[in-house]
């Protein structure tokens, strides 16, 4: 151990010790450090993926320690917290051998399998599995959500026996018209000008409900007449000449003239960041405006999770 700490301290020394030695850049000294810090991460996760197998064997008691708690501690810096926790995703997860592998060779985070367990059953274990590997923990929160949601949209059916519906895959992103703006049991606050102009109409006589729904659904037709432009216009330069991979700025107005800011997904209240190709640029070479959707960073990651050759590239 003393070895090993005295090795440590020359690596460091040899980092930051005396210029005449060692002169880093700022470049240099950062991408060092936050390599050293995604190892200690990547470690610290095997560590923490042995460990049931450890209280399992109770091999701390073999060399000395009073609990896997004190071992765990002692060797690893982890809190009995974390170790409890540990112990209550593994045996949640023993009979998801697809999800148990990822926590106990490390290859995930504990974090993100936490999220995961309450949702993940033996049919949707390998779905899952290759979502928990490319999405990032705020990503897997917004999917973990999304399949309670879905689920208690099916009615008479065990959200236990929803393999379909539980991945999220197929459906969210190809169905077309799902990404349709609903406020569901939501709120939302008229300006006075608004309420006056809807007051006038309304003492004239005129009902203001069915005057809202022809102006919105006037709104609608527009939009997908313009869709349909844009659509033929689309088609013929595919036809022409390949189109540039950058979305054109009046595609991208017509997309928040119909979404407005914020994610398209139903049940999702985050400001849209990326405009998603519901099917693949790579291969339509086409920015149909029927085929787009503005999603917010976790939706997004989401929609390419589920794109085989996306997680393809990402092994790679």
């Amino acid at each position: 151990m003393e070895y090993m700490a005295n090795g440590f301290c020359t690596e460091v020394a040899s980092l930051v010790g005396s210029r005449t030695e060692v002169s880093l850049s700022d470049h240099e000294l950062w991408t060092r450090i936050v390599r050293y810090g995604e190892e200690a991460r990547r470690w610290r996760q095997k560590f923490l993926g042995l460990l049931p197998e450890v209280a399992r064997r109770e091999l701390w008691r073999a060399h000395g320690f009073e609990s896997v708690f004190v071992f765990a501690f002692k060797v690893g810096g982890v809190s009995k917290e974390q170790v409890e926790r540990v112990l209550g995703i593994e045996e949640r997860l023993r009979d998801k051998p697809v999800l148990h592998e990822l926590l106990v060779c490390g290859e995930v985070s504990v974090n993100k399998l936490a999220r995961v367990v309450n949702v993940a059953t033996i049919d949707n274990q390998e779905a899952l599995a290759d979502q928990v590997r490319l999405l990032s923990q705020s990503a897997v929160e917004t999917l973990v959500r999304d399949m309670k949601y879905y689920t208690k949209l099916v009615d008479g059916e065990p959200a236990a026996d929803q393999s379909a519906n539980t991945s999220m895959s197929l459906s969210f992103v190809r169905a077309h018209g799902l990404a349709r703006l609903s406020i569901g049991g939501g709120s939302f606050t008229l300006t006075p000008q608004a309420t006056q102009k809807l007051q006038e109409l309304h003492d004239k006589g005129i009902d203001v409900s069915e005057f809202i729904l022809t102006a919105v659904t006037r709104r609608e037709q527009e939009i997908q007449e313009a869709k349909e432009a844009m659509t033929t216009e689309t088609e013929q330069k595919r036809i022409a000449k390949l189109p540039s991979r950058h979305i054109p700025i009046k595609i991208k107005k017509l997309i928040k003239q119909e979404f407005g800011t914020k994610c398209a997904i139903t049940n999702c209240n985050k400001l849209s960041r990326e405009i998603h190709h519901t099917a693949r640029f790579s291969l339509a070479k086409s920015h149909d405006p029927n085929l787009l959707a503005p999603l917010c960073k976790q939706h997004h990651q989401i929609a390419h999770s589920i794109d085989v050759k996306y997680q393809e590239c990402r092994r790679l």
